[in-house]
């Protein structure tokens, strides 16, 4: 294939007899421009898909990150995430507290240890949903709660837990209470009482044996004894929780044996008004015994009486030492009355 060669315009001297010498540059330069296919006079370059390389890298990354929330989440809805929240977003009483009040000496320590040591223990609460005031409930805890408050924490350190039930809820309440700090027996019957207010629980047996089932028998029938109390009681007693296991039982004894007791525990308890709980145990235990059934009379020794009907003559004959005046009045009056 024969080569191209580029062809220059004609030149108007060059058959003139004064053709002039032409510099060999300046030829060069008055040849025609050749356009360049770049216009820039770089390529562009065009756009390629990435390198598998990167394709691969890139899911991985996504996919761990998918992963990581997804464990994250998981952990947090099986409780093993502490959170920090505000105590104003926690509300205390979601559930009815088995402690009716914190003992002062302990409540003491336990913001000594809170104030040296801080927060060891989180507390546990439920998520009510983004449109509930406060979003939180406590489940259990309730004691740090009240101690950070009144040292002027204003977070707590809190276990998200999703209770399968409103009876789990109560169960993790109970079971705390009687692992961290001993209440009493009082305390133990009124919240099987509430539980079963509310309907958590259908019936009693099934309450007891729901919240308190890792204790013994002998301990749920003591409890089941206190519920009398709680159920009778409750809105008049100001000192429940100083009931002693012993009296409480006496109580309770008695409640069950006679209705009426109650009502004289009430009237008792209006009349003295006492101040502090030793008055007021006392109160109940005075009521207790002034409802107490009195020994029948012992039976006198049977009189030596003899008795003989005559049916003809429609007569009852009595004789015998034991026939007296005091006797013929008295058979007269129940005659008279029947």
């Amino acid at each position: 294939m024969a080569k191209r060669k580029r062809l220059s315009p004609p030149r108007t001297d060059f058959l003139t007899d004064t053709q002039k010498e032409t510099d060999p540059a300046e030829t060069v330069s008055k040849a025609p421009e050749a356009k360049s296919a770049f216009p820039l006079g770089v390529a562009q370059s065009s756009p390629r898909p990435a390198p598998i390389a990167q394709v691969a890298g890139d899911a991985a990354v996504t996919a761990a990150l998918a992963e990581m929330t997804d464990m994250i989440t998981q952990a947090r809805a099986e409780g093993r995430i502490v959170e920090r929240l505000p105590l104003s977003a926690i509300d205390l009483g979601h559930l009815v507290r088995d402690r009716l009040k914190a003992q002062s000496e302990d409540l003491e320590a336990l913001k000594s240890s809170l104030k040296a040591r801080g927060q060891q223990v989180p507390v546990e609460v439920l998520d009510r949903g983004s449109k509930a005031s406060p979003r939180y409930g406590l489940i259990s805890g309730w004691r740090r709660m009240l101690a950070l408050s009144e040292i002027g924490v204003d977070e707590v350190l809190a276990v998200v837990r999703e209770p399968k039930s409103a009876s789990d809820a109560y169960v993790a309440m109970v079971e705390e209470n009687e692992i961290r700090s001993d209440i009493s027996f009082y305390e133990r019957a009124r919240i099987v009482v509430k539980a079963l207010e509310q309907g958590v629980y259908s019936d009693p047996k099934s309450a007891l044996q729901s919240l308190f089932g890792n204790v013994s028998r002998a301990k749920r029938s003591k409890i089941k004894s206190f519920m009398t109390l709680v159920e009778a009681l409750d809105d008049v007693l100001r000192f429940p929780t100083s009931i002693s296991e012993k009296n409480g039982l006496v109580i309770a004894k008695a409640l069950q044996a006679d209705p009426y007791v109650a009502d004289n525990i009430r009237a008792s308890l209006g009349q003295t008004k006492p101040d502090n709980a030793e008055q007021e145990v006392a109160a109940l235990l005075k009521a207790c015994r002034s409802s107490e059934p009195k020994e029948p009379p012992q039976d006198k020794v049977p009189r030596q009486i003899s008795l003989h009907f005559d049916a003809v003559a429609k007569r009852i004959e009595l004789s015998g030492e034991g026939i007296d005046e005091a006797f013929l009045s008295a058979l007269e009056s129940w005659l008279k009355k029947q």
